[in-house]
């Protein structure tokens, strides 16, 4: 119990399903691969998510009034929640709530758990995975300048590297989401490689076989391929386009199926480039299709597609942090997506804070996440700012299980004092990669 406004408190009540409403704090007691929800405890934001928590069949959750946001009288009759300024709650406050963890007293030290040859073996992976992100944008700068020359010839390269890839992502029990930095080459190349890394992992983490992931990873690099026949301002423009620019612009979509075709790919491929712009409520394009009628694979790229381009933004949209990107696939776009399966698959993948974010460590230093691993998805790796150390200098820690400290919360850039955010450079495009990682001991995965 716990005083609030005079009145005891109970720490935490459970309350009928039926009596949930927007602005209470939960915390559910199912594992966390049992619920669509990015973290188990977090503040409800809209009805859509009491109808998840209905749908899962819980009949009752536990409810914890101190943190929650509703009027009422402190025993569960609890009221709607008052309007918040803009009619909705803030995304971070709903995706990802502090988790419910030992806290770290201020001014601790977080500690490094990796010894120098971890490290060194960490950089080495870095550097291949460097070194494959720009062999597929190589790859893809191959094919915009020979597509119409060689198409059969392009495609067989394509074919092999996406091969390889899968070969070597099957082969893995266990990878992290790597963020990579100094990735030298053309923006849509980039952009393209991202959406097919990404494709590639969400379908693996989605159980799918090596047959749909390589089908992903070719139709992933070559779904904007159509652009090479648009006007340079039209293909990516840095600013919002008029209507007629705008109609021009989603001609991409088909245009890519035909380059598509012309290059020999199977009429499954074809269908999933066309498909990286429909949304599962209806609002894409160019068809307009919804639910069923797009195909997983389709709903795949549209996703990953969506997320990269928050990140890494066009048409003069505001760049997000790769936290602030899932916070808002999840808690204002989630309809456009299929949320139970697809999205909640692509949460778990990156982790509550995914490569790029950054955050504040709970010894109150400032940092930027490298790697989410699916299996420590509050625990990642992460590289501290370090005054008047360079980001090629500093060292990164990786925050899993067993070692001290861990993340406070995440943090806008705009909140950020100049040094770091020059030390973190946030208007860099960023990449991504995949890395093997070693399995971990049974007891550790139990603990979690």
């Amino acid at each position: 119990m716990h005083l609030r406004n005079g009145v005891n408190v109970p720490d935490s009540v459970l309350i009928n399903i039926e009596d949930l409403r927007v602005g209470m704090y939960v915390r559910l007691e199912i594992g966390w691969m049992n619920h669509p929800f990015p973290t188990s405890s977090f503040r409800i934001a809209s009805l859509d998510q009491i109808q998840i928590l209905r749908d899962l069949g819980l009949r009752e959750v536990r409810y914890v009034p101190s943190r929650s946001v509703v009027a009422g009288d402190e025993t569960g009759q609890v009221a709607a929640a008052p309007a918040s300024p803009g009619g909705a709650v803030q995304a971070d406050e709903v995706y990802a709530e502090p988790p419910d963890e030992p806290a770290v007293r201020p001014g601790a030290a977080v500690s490094a758990p990796w010894d120098g040859a971890a490290r060194k073996a960490d950089s080495t992976l870095q550097s291949r995975s460097h070194a494959r992100f720009q062999e597929a944008a190589a790859l893809y700068a191959d094919v915009v300048a020979g597509v119409q020359a060689t198409p059969t010839a392009l495609r067989e390269r394509v074919q092999e590297w996406v091969r390889t890839g899968v070969a070597e992502l099957m082969e893995t029990e266990n990878y992290a989401v790597h963020l990579l930095a100094q990735v030298a080459g053309q923006r849509q190349a980039k952009h393209s490689v991202n959406v097919m890394v990404l494709a590639m992992l969400l379908g693996r983490s989605l159980n799918l076989g090596a047959a749909s992931l390589r089908l992903l990873g070719a139709a992933g690099l070559l779904h904007d391929i159509g652009k090479i026949e648009l006007p340079a301002h039209i293909a990516a423009p840095g600013a919002a386009l008029s209507l007629g620019d705008r109609r021009l612009y989603e001609e991409h979509v088909q245009r890519s199926m035909v380059i598509a075709q012309r290059m020999g790919f199977d009429a499954d491929l074809v269908q999933a480039v066309g498909e990286h712009h429909e949304m599962v409520d209806g609002s894409g394009f160019p068809k307009g299709s919804s639910g069923a009628q797009i195909s997983r694979h389709g709903q795949i790229l549209a996703l990953v597609n969506r997320y990269d381009r928050l990140c890494n933004p066009l048409h003069g949209e505001a760049s997000h942090t790769p936290h602030e990107a899932l916070a808002r696939l999840f808690s204002q776009e989630r309809k456009r997506f299929d949320p139970t399966t697809v999205l909640a698959a692509f949460i778990r993948m990156m982790g509550v804070y995914p490569p790029g974010s950054i955050v504040q460590l709970g010894d109150g230093r400032f940092a930027r996440v490298v790697a989410s691993n699916a299996q420590s998805p509050l625990r990642p790796c992460v590289l501290p700012f370090v005054a008047g150390v360079s980001p090629s200098e500093a060292q990164e820690l990786d925050l899993g299980p067993g070692t001290a400290g861990g993340i406070r919360r995440s943090v806008k850039c705009d909140a950020l004092p100049d040094e770091v955010l020059e030390f973190f450079q946030p208007e860099q495009q960023m990449c991504y990669f995949f890395e093997r990682m070693p399995r971990q001991p049974a007891s550790e995965s139990a603990a979690r």
